[in-house]
């Protein structure tokens, strides 16, 4: 059974360096794209053995032949002219389509297995006396696609494409203004632990459908700490005194507790996050949580349904394990009604906590979000409490770096456009973007500082 798996396995994926593997988005066209010309190298059909061959060999044969081209995208159904527009539409920059191209024939017709490749110009009489490369165009920095005369703005073609399964499916939701804005505060944590240590301790506790915890295992022992993770066990009444008993000596012996994020209990009815507040609810832990945070001075982090189980847990934006009431702050479900996935791009607001002092008020950041229940909503005494003492420490913004309500920045509409906030003292943080989900081959071609320094700041809160 083993050489079978292997064998299949062996038949779908193909290992590749992480260097060579490029994003299907058009790149920026002034810094990396200025000078290169797309073309579309076509092979026979795919019962030849040699053109599979030769097609199977391509990218590494341009690359040691032709230095700078890249392989962007292997066409599809439909043909080239949806394969650039897919590309055209990551990034919003533009394409000029040659005249040579301008034929239903390339452009719509099924070209399955053909390879839509970007090779710098001095090098274009060489590719097609190599290939069988016919020349589409090149990218712009229009936001158009240019086509037979006609240039067609990308806006425009996006709403098209994304329009035929709008009623069934909704890409959008009503835009509102953001009401007012939140003062930046740019103060930094300035306090210390009673206990430094040389490696910080993290202790990462995995509930039923947590899927995030390797990411951040590793986002954490990059940055200089040790991790811990229990795998919580509830199948009877056993195996959960058990975890209880190890979450507790965990929490004890740890300088950091993370809560990863994933989909808890699959994201029960009436909620997310409810079995892991459930856990840590347990008296025990509590107060394990308690002294860590009160005696010890630790810190505490929850990302996206971790972020889910801080807010039912009280821990933010209060500080401690605490009754939930109505008037409460909660996360709940995104506006459009469903699931949302993609990169978001998010502000420092604050840097009052130790999670963020390796940021500046005001820096951006580019953060994967995923999740279904991420819009923070709260009374306005809260809002207006959470202003005050500089607790809104992240916001979603849009292109120009403002705070927005708009569901193509701000992904499940939270109010006065919230992505993550702390507790009083800043040492509890809470956020629904992934940035644990970082590294240097993630996002390539993808605009935008990827990488945002939060388990830095909590690690060295700790060192020596």
């Amino acid at each position: 059974m083993e050489e079978k798996i292997k064998r299949l396995l062996a038949s779908v994926v193909h290992p590749e360096t992480g260097q060579d593997i490029v994003s299907s988005g058009f790149i920026e066209h002034t810094a990396s794209a200025e000078g290169k010309v797309t073309v579309v190298l076509r092979f026979a059909k795919a019962r030849d053995p040699f053109a599979v061959k030769i097609k199977n060999q391509a990218e590494s044969l341009l690359r040691e032949a032709f230095p700078g081209a890249e392989v962007l995208v292997v066409i599809k159904e439909g043909g080239a002219a949806p394969a650039v527009a897919k590309m055209a539409f990551g990034n919003k920059f533009g394409f000029k389509f040659e005249k040579t191209a301008e034929n239903a024939e390339l452009l719509f017709a099924p070209k399955a297995g053909a390879l839509v490749v970007e090779v710098p110009a001095d090098a274009l009489e060489s590719v097609k006396n190599t290939f069988d490369a016919v020349v589409l165009g090149t990218v712009t920095d229009t936001a158009k696609i240019e086509l037979n005369g006609k240039a067609l703005d990308l806006d425009d073609l996006i709403e098209t494409w994304n329009g035929k399964l709008e009623k069934i499916f909704a890409n959008k939701a009503e835009t509102v203004a953001v009401e007012y804005d939140v003062p930046l505060d740019n103060h930094k944590y300035t306090g210390s632990p009673v206990i430094r240590v040389a490696k910080p301790k993290v202790f990462i506790p995995v509930f039923p459908g947590t899927n995030c915890e390797i990411d951040t295992k590793r986002a954490f022992e990059k940055a200089g700490a040790e991790t811990e993770i229990l795998v919580v066990q509830n199948l009877c009444a056993k195996d959960i005194e058990y975890t209880i008993d190890r979450m507790e000596k965990a929490i004890r012996s740890s300088q950091i507790i993370m809560i990863p994020g994933g989909f808890s209990g699959g994201d029960e009815p009436d909620g997310s996050a409810k079995f892991i507040a459930s856990f840590f609810r347990n008296p025990e832990v509590t107060e394990a949580v308690r002294r860590l945070l009160q005696q010890r001075d630790g810190l505490m982090l929850g990302i996206c349904n971790g972020f889910q189980a801080l807010i039912k847990l009280g821990l933010v934006p209060y500080g401690d394990i605490r009754p939930i009431t109505p008037y409460d702050p909660t996360l709940t479900f995104n506006t459009i009604g469903r699931h949302q996935s993609m990169l978001v791009r998010t502000r420092i607001a604050s840097t009052g906590s130790p999670w963020l002092s390796k940021c500046e008020v005001g820096e951006q950041f580019t953060v994967a979000i995923s999740h279904g229940e991420g819009r923070f909503v709260a009374p306005q005494e809260v809002l207006d409490t959470l202003m005050k003492n500089g607790q809104i420490a992240t916001q979603y913004v849009d292109i120009e770096g403002d705070p927005t309500m708009d569901q193509s920045y701000n992904p499940n509409g939270s109010v006065l456009a919230i992505e993550g906030i702390t507790s009083p003292d800043g040492r509890v943080f809470g956020k629904m973007g992934h940035s644990e989900r970082s590294g240097e081959y993630l996002y390539k071609n993808v605009t935008g500082d990827k990488y945002q320094p939060i388990f830095e700041g909590g690690v060295d809160y700790f060192k020596i």
